[in-house]
């Protein structure tokens, strides 16, 4: 098979399978992982693929946005050790707020050991797990729902967020981009009530997986430099830590 032939087959496969590491594709294609790596490499000078650790994804519009369904599947053992190292930051007697997403979904089952706190959240998934835990005093904002991430959105919502304070929000991201220091997500009403969210909570804890170091998506919601903490599983980039170390927050990695 000739390079390119093998390339166009990497990158269909990719599309198809959605992620792939070097061993995978090596066996795949039947050449040695330095011949994948090189490949990979090429596709993503060309933009048409983002190398991860170990191996690769293909690159998706800014605007993508994949179902809270498919998304609640990825990297769930990942989502679960970063909750179990967030609830530590939660005391007794906090007021709390759980932003849509299905990192932040994963805390909620952490959550049961709790009997004095205050929980706001603009996701109905979370409400109809929180609704499970007895003693626990929960806000769902209002709000326009979307359906891609099951959030309450709009001017309801964010004038319901604007009517009380936070002690600390617990944010999930579509993207995380180390080179310009921001988090971003497909959605300009959603970035937009996740930045408020941000805004009006004494402290904010950031919580992603590595699978969105890199991504950049179509809408800013705020600066790496406006968040307190960032709690990542431990598959992220070289050198993640030292870049991270520019933007003045607390990070913490965490281990499957």
């Amino acid at each position: 098979m000739f390079m390119e032939e093998r390339k166009a087959q990497i990158l269909e496969y990719l599309h198809h399978m959605t992620r792939a590491s070097v061993h995978d594709l090596s066996q795949q294609f039947n050449v040695s992982d330095s011949t994948i790596r090189r490949d990979l490499k090429e596709l993503e000078e060309t933009d048409n693929i983002k190398r991860t650790h170990g191996g690769a994804i293909p690159l998706q519009p800014v605007s993508f946005e994949a179902s809270i369904g498919d998304r609640k599947k990825d990297y769930i053992a990942e989502k679960q050790a970063i909750a179990r190292k967030a609830v530590e930051f939660i005391n007794p007697g906090d007021a709390i707020l759980l932003d849509s997403g299905t990192t932040t979904y994963e805390l909620v089952k952490e959550l049961k050991s709790f009997s004095n706190l205050s929980i706001v959240t603009n996701s109905i998934s979370i409400m109809q797990e929180l609704a499970d835990i007895p003693g626990l005093d929960v806000m769902l904002l209002g709000g326009n729902l979307r359906r891609e991430t099951s959030a309450l959105v709009g001017p309801f919502a964010e004038q319901s967020l604007n009517m009380i304070r936070i002690d600390k929000a617990f944010i999930g991201t579509n993207g995380l981009d180390l080179k310009e220091g921001i988090i971003t997500t497909p959605n300009l009403t959603e970035a937009r009530i996740k930045r408020m969210m941000i805004t009006n909570s004494r402290h904010t804890i950031l919580m992603t997986d590595h699978s969105k170091i890199g991504k950049v998506n179509f809408a800013k919601v705020a600066n790496l430099s406006e968040i307190d903490f960032c709690i990542v599983d431990h598959q992220v980039p070289d050198h993640f830590g030292e870049d991270m170390n520019r933007y003045d927050l607390n990070l913490h990695i965490v281990n499957i």
